[in-house]
């Protein structure tokens, strides 16, 4: 019960309260430069599918914590959790700070997230940790592509997505450490299609 009540704060929180980061947002080294109104387009673009990718791992990690029935394992989701919630208040801050606003499917996201959590949770500890590694390689894959294609002159949102790319292969890494099995390819290759249609959907909507 009690780790029900605690998935279902998280859910709330992540989707209708303001995330507050413990580590402080990253800087940008370079001076800001103005951006015009295409280039403010495309980077608030960016960053709200960056947004709702936060939204998912949050979604994810709960999931998994909750469906494993090893304490260790459940404390190592707990915590890659916490420390994903850095990354959803610095694009809650970025987007904020362009102008924009967040995914209208948030709720959406998070439940899909949810839902492909518990069934990797189901799996087995090994399948579930495969999960998360091959989830975070894409997501550092993804991002990597955010950095080619974001503004040059948006220092400040390069800085964030520079610093999310390191997490998120370090969360990969840790996984891997941990006794994760690799993904049939097939699996690969579908939560490779879905995360692409939820980036050009949460793009736009």
């Amino acid at each position: 019960m009690d780790a029900l009540i605690h998935a279902a704060d998280t859910a709330l929180r992540t989707l209708f309260a303001a995330p507050h980061a413990s580590q402080p947002c990253p800087v940008a080294l370079a001076a800001p430069t103005h951006l015009n109104d295409a280039e403010r387009r495309m980077s608030a673009g960016l960053m709200r599918v960056n947004h709702v990718g936060e939204i998912c791992a949050q979604a994810l990690y709960t999931a998994q914590a909750l469906a494993t029935p090893n304490p260790q394992l459940r404390a190592h989701f707990t915590e890659a959790c916490k420390e994903e919630t850095d990354h959803l208040a610095w694009t809650a801050e970025r987007l904020n700070d362009l102008g924009a606003r967040p995914s209208l499917l948030n709720p959406l996201w998070y439940a899909g997230a949810f839902g492909l959590g518990l069934l990797a949770g189901r799996m087995g500890d090994a399948l579930s940790l495969g999960f998360v590694v091959e989830t975070e390689r894409q997501v550092g894959a993804h991002l990597k592509g955010h950095l080619d294609r974001l503004p040059a002159g948006d220092q400040a949102s390069r800085a964030i997505v520079s610093q999310m790319q390191a997490d998120e292969l370090r969360h990969a890494d840790e996984a891997q450490a941990a006794g994760a099995a690799d993904l049939p390819a097939p699996v690969k290759s579908l939560m490779h299609a879905a995360a692409k249609v939820m980036t050009t959907v949460a793009a736009r909507i």
